[in-house]
Parts: structure tokens; C-alpha cells; sequence
């Protein structure tokens, strides 16, 4: 007698919603290198959105800079700081610094791939944080996510430390949004946009 095999292909592990999302939040810094060199392509920056663009890009940074003063990655539920009010400050910031970019790109396109990445990629992110903090700190998280744990006590009103974020490499972002912005400044003086000032 032979034996039927089982016609059923598993399922590979990135199948899954979840495990895709975690992919893709791990995924991210690649693939944001990878939109950039498309940003800088099709950029078509000016002195004003130049100007523009880095003003509102340096505000996103600095959320960032504050969020991740606070932050202790993986260790507790942090309330402190801008997570008083945001629950992934973080994000928030580097949308603030991708509308910037945006604004400095001065182009449609731009703006939309931008938009694309960070919502594609930001989402992702924060669907795989909620639940790692959820399984890692349970009703903690659950508590902090409602609003519960955001009065004043001593996790809420830590203050900020540098150390913590550069502990946190926000160096790398702040050396990244300074890159982007001197490519696009080079960018702006190759096309002969400063040739009229």
C-alpha cells in the first residue's frame, strides 16, 4: 500500500500579518535609504523650501531628541517627557522631519514617497512596539495606553538626559537629517537655485 502525502506547503514564516509588519519595522532604516536616494533624485529644492523644509525638519528632530532623553527601550513603560502626551513620540517626530523634507524636496512626488515610507514603515513600527510592551509589560502598557498611569509620580516626572539620548543613538538621526539637508542644499546650488541671491 503506499501512503498519500499531505499536499499542504507550509505556510512561510513572514506569511503572517504580524511577522510581515516585523519584518518590516526591521526593515526600515534600508528602505529609508532607499527612498532617499529617490527624494534626492526627485527633489527639486529652492533657498525658501530649503529654509522651510529644515526649520520644520529640525522641530521633528527635536521631539526626538526629547522623546528619546526619556526613553528606556525595553526596560519599562516610559511616561515621562513627551510620552506624557504621545504614546510613540518618536514617530511623531520623524513624521514632523519627513514633512520637512518634504517641504525642502519642494516636489509632489517627493512628498508622496515620503508619505508612502513613513506610513507604510511608521505603522508597521508601531503595531510590533504595542506588542511587544503589551506582551512585555501587560496591563502596565495597557494602563499607560488609556491614559491611566500619565499623572504626576516619579515615572512621569523624570527629567531629561542627554545621556539617555545618546544611549539611545538620536546621534544618528541628528547626523542623518544633516546629511539629507547638505544633499539637498547641493542639490538646490547644482540646479542654480542660490544663482539669483
Amino acid at each position: 500500500m503506499s501512503k498519500q502525502l499531505n499536499n499542504v506547503v507550509p505556510e512561510p514564516a513572514w506569511a503572517s500579518p504580524a511577522a510581515a509588519r516585523a519584518i518590516l519595522a526591521r526593515r526600515r532604516v534600508p528602505l529609508g535609504f532607499v527612498s532617499a536616494a529617490f527624494v534626492l533624485w526627485l527633489a527639486q529644492p529652492t533657498a525658501a523650501t530649503l529654509m522651510w523644509g529644515a526649520a520644520i525638519a529640525a522641530i521633528g528632530e527635536s521631539l526626538r531628541i526629547w522623546a528619546a532623553g526619556h526613553l528606556h527601550k525595553s526596560r519599562e513603560v516610559t511616561a515621562s517627557g513627551p510620552y506624557r502626551w504621545l504614546a510613540h513620540p518618536l514617530y511623531v517626530g520623524s513624521s514632523i522631519m519627513g514633512a520637512g523634507l518634504a517641504t525642502a524636496g519642494n516636489s509632489a512626488i517627493v512628498a508622496t514617497i515620503i508619505a508612502v515610507y513613513l506610513a507604510v514603515t511608521l505603522t508597521a513600527a508601531i503595531k510590533s512596539e504595542d506588542a511587544f510592551l503589551r506582551g512585555a509589560f501587560g496591563d502596565e502598557y495597557d494602563r499607560y495606553r488609556t491614559g491611566a498611569v500619565r499623572g504626576v509620580n516619579a515615572t512621569t516626572t523624570r527629567r531629561f538626559s542627554l545621556a539617555q539620548a545618546m544611549a539611545n543613538h538620536e546621534t544618528r538621526a541628528v547626523i542623518g537629517l544633516a546629511v539629507a539637508v547638505l544633499l539637498l542644499i547641493l542639490k538646490a546650488t547644482y540646479n542654480g537655485s542660490f544663482a539669483g541671491r
